[in-house]
């Protein structure tokens, strides 16, 4: 196989060419992207299985599903989002006409992340193509059975030349960034987001930055019936994305301390049932990982704080569903992201007090708050900042794609899904036309009074004045 530098170089070419500009060839690579995943849907189950431990229902709802869901948006709205857009322009600049124009930024670069290794590469490497981008794709190294399915299988359905996967360690993610680029979009850890950001300055390449955060869910009192529900939905949200690997999941619940007892239960409960079988639970990555959580639990002031589960399996490298009560603020547990099958429950007095508690730390992904009550919800809304809340649910904001997807501060910058997606790589190139009619001599020297007037009159919108110096009645 050719190197890095040739194989990136072949898609500067293609870019270069025009190829990749025209609807014909953008439409037929998001068509290949859909035969893919539906002709290659039993493979992607095994790859996400071997990797993950996912069961394939889960698979196709958190992967397959939401690749084919966002190929049909972009099959059925590509030639709406590549049509110039229309602007209005104000009485001054007449007789004119004005526009904006999508046009592809060039060659992008996406590195996708191993916790969601299909639905990660892709769902931006669909916006990046419908744009008439040339792709470049680093998976991670750390889903190595879905990073090779996807270095063997898209030559065989995409353009070659012009989408490329690169496999590799930190070394081949460090070769692709000292290249230049039109843009690059990184989907993992603050801590390499960082080293991101740092080599695309040399070359002042714009990025998008997908990363995680502590993501709070508030649980305010609900009735009997409504409490089941939340709690269901809680619970898939912690431990049903990839066994709470997930910079969307639930990483910590906020609730009063007079119904910390009840919740707990019912978490008990809801947990039991839907993961007494062990093969509905997605397990942990690898064993780095897999010790990271184990010193999460290190801590004796910690450990005395579970309330639930807690079980370790070193052999099998699992650890069970876990609920903690309070455990201490100063702990890791508690200011690192978990990323993993534990949940902290941290009480308060008043639930409106943890709106002062997020407040406190970084600014999460997503905010999550279970309530009936609309002062409750306006004060998340307004008092808070996150890349997005969702009401009485979990997780679900993350497969609508009217809803942009992205963090704020800390948890990122830069959004996608759906048209957002596409937006995301494309340039808005700003086009206004005019006519060689009509020309006011008060836009250029000698300068006067007069002109000041007439300036005046244009920055000020003030269009009768404009009409009597144009009817020459202004002097």
């Amino acid at each position: 196989m050719e190197g890095v530098e040739e194989r990136v170089e072949e898609m500067r070419e293609v870019f270069r060419s025009g190829k990749t500009k025209s609807e014909k060839w953008r439409r037929s690579q998001l068509m290949g992207l859909q035969a893919m995943v539906q002709q290659e849907e039993k493979t992607i189950f095994e790859v996400l299985q071997k990797d993950l431990g996912k069961h394939p229902v889960e698979s196709f709802r958190d992967e397959v599903g939401l690749v084919i869901k966002s190929i049909n948006l972009a099959l059925s709205s590509l030639k709406d989002w590549m049509n110039p857009k229309s602007v209005k322009i104000p009485l001054f600049a007449l007789p004119a006409s004005s526009s904006l124009v999508p046009e592809p930024l060039g060659n992008v670069l996406l590195f996708s992340s191993w916790n969601f290794p299909i639905v990660l590469a892709l769902e931006p490497m669909i916006g990046a193509i419908a744009a008439g981008n040339t792709v470049a794709l680093k998976p991670s190294e750390l889903a190595p059975a879905s990073t090779q399915f996807l270095a063997d299988v898209i030559p065989r359905y995409l353009d070659g030349c012009a989408v490329k996967v690169f496999v590799g360690g930190a070394a081949m993610g460090s070769q692709l960034l000292e290249l230049a680029w039109d843009k690059i979009f990184f989907t993992g850890s603050p801590r390499v987001a960082r080293l991101v950001m740092v080599a695309a300055a040399k070359h002042l390449t714009p990025v998008i930055l997908e990363l995680g955060g502590k993501c709070p869910a508030i649980f305010d009192k609900l009735s009997s019936s409504q409490q089941e529900i939340a709690a269901r939905r809680l619970v898939a949200g912690k431990w049903g994305p990839c066994c709470g690997q997930a910079c969307i999941g639930v990483d910590y619940v906020l609730v009063e301390r007079r119904f910390a007892q009840n919740l707990i239960e019912l978490l008990r409960k809801t947990v039991s049932t839907m993961y007494e079988d062990s093969r509905n639970l997605a397990r942990v990555v690898n064993q780095e990982h897999f010790i990271r959580l184990k010193s999460l639990l290190k801590d004796p002031a910690v450990y005395s704080s579970v309330v639930f589960g807690g079980g370790v399996d070193n052999d099998a490298m699992t650890i069970e569903p876990t609920i903690l009560l309070d455990p201490p603020l100063d702990s890791a547990i508690m200011n690192e992201e978990i990323f993993g099958p534990l949940l902290p429950i941290i009480t308060v007095e008043n639930i409106q007090d943890s709106i002062t508690f997020i407040n406190d730390r970084p600014k999460p992904l997503a905010i999550y708050v279970f309530t009936n009550d609309e002062t409750l919800r306006q004060q998340v809304l307004g008092g808070t900042s996150s890349g997005s809340v969702t009401f009485n649910d979990t997780m679900v904001q993350f497969a609508l794609d009217t809803l942009p997807f992205g963090g704020v501060g800390s948890s990122g910058f830069g959004r996608y899904h759906g048209k957002f997606s596409f937006d995301a790589f494309t340039h808005e190139k700003a086009v206004m036309r005019r006519h060689l009619l009509l020309d006011l001599p008060q836009r250029y020297p000698p300068w006067s009074n007069l002109k000041l007037d007439f300036l005046r009159s244009v920055y000020n919108y003030d269009y009768i004045s404009l009409i009597l110096f144009t009817l020459g009645l202004k002097r």
